[in-house]
C-alpha cells in the first residue's frame, strides 16, 4: 500500500476515535432533576415561564413589588443540562427580577460565550441588567463581559471566577460559593480574585456545595452539602436580590 493510503487511513482511524470520543464526552451530563422540571411546567404563583424559539427559558414577575427594571441573563454550568437552574431562575423572579436561561451547545458555555447577544434588546423597558453563571457558565460569562461592560451593571458568579481582568469595570460583583464546596478550585479562585472591582462582595454558604446551585443530583468530587438544596438555593436568590434590588 502506498504510503498517501496509510496516511489517509491512519487520519480517519484518528478522525472517527476523536469524534466518538467526543461524542461519548459531551453525551455524558448531568440531567436536571423533577423539581427543576416542575419550576418550569408549573411555577409556584407570581411567576410565568416561556419559552423562546433558540431554547431560552424566561422567567417573569407576574406581580413584582416595583416597576420591573432589573434583568438577569444564566449561563449554566458544565455539562448540565440548564433546565436544572430553573428552580434558582424561578427564584429570582419571585423577588421582582426577570430571568433569562439560556441554552448552551452541548451543555457547555465555552461554545457560545456569546449567547446573551440580543437578550437585553427584546427587554427595552429594563434598566439594570446582570450576567450571572454557575461554575464555567459563571467564567464564561466574565470573559464575555470583557468586551460588554458598558452594557451591563454586574456579574454574578456562583463558585466561579474570572480568568478575565474586570477589576477596573465598575461592575456591580457578587460571588457566592458553599463552604463544602469541593469542585471549585480554591487556587484558581484565589488566584483570579485580583480580576475583580477591589469592592466586591463575597458570600459564603456554610453547609453549600458546588452542585445545589442547580437540581441535577450529586456532582462527582464535590463534597457533602450540610444543608438542603432548596436552602442554598433561597439563600443564593436573596444574595442575589441585594445587590440587584437593593
Amino acid at each position: 500500500m502506498k504510503l498517501w493510503k496509510k496516511l489517509l487511513i491512519l487520519i480517519a482511524a484518528v478522525l472517527l476515535i476523536a469524534g466518538v470520543g467526543c461524542g461519548i464526552y459531551l453525551g455524558d451530563y448531568y440531567h436536571a432533576e423533577n423539581s427543576a422540571i416542575e419550576a418550569i411546567t408549573d411555577p409556584e404563583n407570581g411567576v410565568s415561564v416561556s419559552r423562546s424559539d433558540n431554547g431560552q427559558i424566561i422567567f417573569t414577575p407576574e406581580n413584582p413589588s416595583a416597576d420591573l427594571s432589573a434583568g438577569l441573563i444564566f449561563y449554566p454550568g458544565g455539562k448540565v443540562l440548564y433546565e436544572a437552574y430553573a428552580p434558582l431562575m424561578e427564584a429570582c423572579a419571585q423577588r421582582g427580577i426577570l430571568c433569562v436561561l439560556v441554552h448552551m451547545p452541548g451543555n457547555l458555555a465555552v461554545f457560545d460565550i456569546n449567547a446573551a447577544d440580543g437578550i437585553r434588546e427584546q427587554y427595552p423597558d429594563i434598566t439594570k441588567w446582570y450576567l450571572a453563571g454557575h461554575s464555567l457558565g459563571g467564567s464564561m460569562a466574565a470573559s464575555y463581559l470583557g468586551s460588554h461592560t458598558e452594557e451591563y451593571d454586574g456579574l454574578i458568579l456562583l463558585a466561579s471566577y474570572s480568568t478575565e481582568d474586570l477589576s477596573q469595570s465598575g461592575l456591580d460583583v457578587l460571588s457566592v460559593y458553599g463552604s463544602e464546596d469541593g469542585v471549585l478550585k480554591m487556587d484558581s479562585y484565589e488566584k483570579y480574585r485580583k480580576n475583580l472591582p477591589e469592592d466586591f462582595t463575597e458570600i459564603i454558604i456554610p453547609g453549600g456545595c458546588h452542585a445545589y446551585f442547580g437540581c441535577y443530583g450529586p456532582q462527582d468530587g464535590d463534597g457533602t452539602p450540610e444543608i438542603s438544596n432548596e436552602e442554598q438555593i433561597r439563600l443564593t436568590a436573596d444574595a442575589i436580590e441585594e445587590i440587584v434590588m437593593p
